[in-house]
């Protein structure tokens, strides 16, 4: 495909949408349940969709609920009640598998986002939420099938799919815009 001439916003738009009109919405408020009775949230992701990961999280704290970010010095250890929700589009980064190792023996549950639910990953988590977009997984030859490149369409729709999460979120905690605002930091 080239880009001359093409409407490549509007294709866009429309990847991005057909993507997410096949994201199965019971999944996403069964994934919320779990976060909403979390004792702690631990975070993680690679690449770009560690930028993903990072932003949810950053609203998870402002919906006032316990999360960290795997990384951070301030990350307390998982435990029993725990949740540690993790992208892996492709469902075989080594470093995921293995942080997903580490919270299962410490007792945590683990909720994966993916765009590959027979991956390595998959297997190992308790709950999956595929997301089925391209990734860098399955981004060349007959496999492709988005304009955007490598794992950008998957990117796209798990920064949507957590917006959506945030607003089920905020009606399951009942959070007011106010009390979440009053989270925000004051150190920018």
């Amino acid at each position: 495909m080239t880009n001359a001439g093409a409407d490549l916003f509007g294709i866009a738009l429309r990847e991005l949408g057909d993507v997410l009109a096949r994201v199965d919405e019971d999944r996403i408020d069964a994934a919320c349940k779990m976060l909403a009775e979390a004792k702690q949230i631990v975070t993680y992701g690679c690449g770009r969709e560690a930028l993903q990961v990072k932003g949810f999280a950053m609203r998870l704290h402002h919906l006032g609920l316990p999360v960290s970010v795997v990384g951070d010095m301030t990350t307390p250890p998982l435990g029993s009640g725990d949740i540690f929700l993790l992208s892996s589009g492709p469902g075989e980064t080594s470093t995921v598998l293995t942080l997903m190792r580490v919270a299962r023996a410490a007792g945590a549950t683990v909720l994966l986002l993916t765009a590959q639910p027979q991956s390595s990953a998959a297997a190992l988590s308790d709950f999956t939420l595929p997301i089925p977009a391209q990734t860098m997984a399955d981004d060349q030859g007959p496999e492709k099938t988005s304009v955007l490149p490598m794992g950008s369409v998957f990117e796209g729709a798990l920064f949507l799919v957590f917006e959506v999460m945030v607003l089920k979120l905020k009606t399951m905690t009942g959070q007011s815009p106010e009390a979440m605002r009053s989270r925000h930091t004051n150190m920018e």
